[in-house]
């Protein structure tokens, strides 16, 4: 256990220290990316799936960072935004029930969980049987997990939020990961335990890294490997809760996730360089939306039939943009030509 934990703080330490070299807004910018990612991400775990655009509205806009133009967010981006934040941005303040019942409110503004009504704001009763975790056809159903029976609640929590809130001996790494396990583990809510545990780990973390900014997603990890997540907390609940395979599972996501944390970072410096290098260059809003979109990562080959979908603009005035970036040395072609013709940064080509 010691050489991953190793691993993991030394990866955190050179971030932050990265982090500490760039101004006020480079950080901003990184951190806002990450809470995006965090939000959407741990969703995406459970099967929902949260409009980007309206997650990073939501997040700039209680952050005060300019983005432009803001976008409406509904009631579940902006529950879920609630959680995120405040397991951040207060990530000094005790975990209480009441906070946990406030995050579970939040998840659940309607009351419903899809079509069935769940009991909100409270732990769960059990009415229609034992909390288990399933899948498969009804009538062939595999229990993956059953969880402790609801009369048993009101003591397990106290014991877990004792422990959390108390000073205790483990590193604050493998703490966030305990509280991970243990809290999806009681899974004291009808739904939202997975949203609710992994922010819990990452009040955790947000301790350890001794900054309110997140500039990584350990959920954005866990959904490139949801099955391993799955399969790890489904063998060690079977395993008399012999968390060492956890742990190690657990820190060696951390460390993944830091290193993309990293080439977040790298891609927020590439594009502050590039507009402070392009700086003296004159731009239509057209030209400005994709070349951010460019610059932040764009998926899949761009062409002028998509640049006109993006800009909602005619093909015609997206060759123009096209043609006139070219023409500045920002824009080269990748392909030969006809149907196939793309386009591409040049900063990016000849990286």
């Amino acid at each position: 256990m010691a050489q991953p934990l190793s691993e993991v703080s030394l990866a955190q330490g050179h971030l932050i220290g990265r982090l500490a070299d760039v101004g006020m807004s480079l950080r901003d910018q990184a951190s806002l990316i990450k809470l995006t990612e965090e939000v959407v991400k741990t969703s995406e775990i459970e099967g929902e799936h949260l409009n980007v655009e309206s997650v990073r509205s939501s997040i700039a806009r209680r952050l005060g960072v300019d983005i432009g133009a803001s976008v409406p967010a509904d009631r579940n981006v902006e529950g879920v935004v609630d959680m995120v934040l405040d397991a951040s941005l207060n990530c000094n303040e005790p975990l209480t029930q009441e906070r946990l019942f406030g995050w579970h409110a939040a998840l659940f503004p309607s009351t419903y969980s899809g079509l069935h009504k769940i009991n909100v704001g409270a732990w769960r009763l059990d009415t229609n049987g034992p909390m288990q975790v399933v899948s498969g056809p009804v009538g062939k159903q595999k229990i993956h997990f059953e969880a402790p029976a609801a009369n048993r609640l009101e003591l397990e929590t106290q014991r877990f939020l004792d422990w959390f809130n108390c000073t205790s001996h483990e590193a604050p790494l493998l703490k966030a990961g305990l509280a991970h396990l243990w809290l999806v583990s009681l899974h004291p809510f009808d739904d939202g335990n997975g949203r609710i545990a992994r922010a819990v780990g990452d009040l955790l973390l947000a301790r350890s890294d001794g900054s309110v900014q997140r500039f990584y997603s350990l959920s954005g990890q866990i959904q490139l490997d949801r099955k391993s997540y799955y399969e790890i907390l489904e063998r060690t609940q079977k395993k008399s809760m012999d968390v060492t395979e956890w742990l190690i599972w657990f820190l060696q996501a951390l460390k993944q996730a830091i290193s993309r944390a990293n080439q977040t970072l790298d891609m927020v410096l590439r594009k502050a360089n590039f507009w402070h290098k392009n700086s003296h260059q004159i731009f239509n809003i057209r030209q400005i939306k994709l070349l951010n979109k460019l610059l932040d990562g764009f998926e899949g080959k761009l062409n002028s039939s998509k640049w006109s979908a993006i800009a909602k603009c005619s093909t015609d005035s997206a060759l123009r943009d096209i043609n006139d970036l070219i023409a500045k040395d920002i824009l080269i072609k990748t392909n030969s030509g006809g149907r196939s013709t793309s386009y591409e940064l040049k900063q990016m080509f000849e990286q």
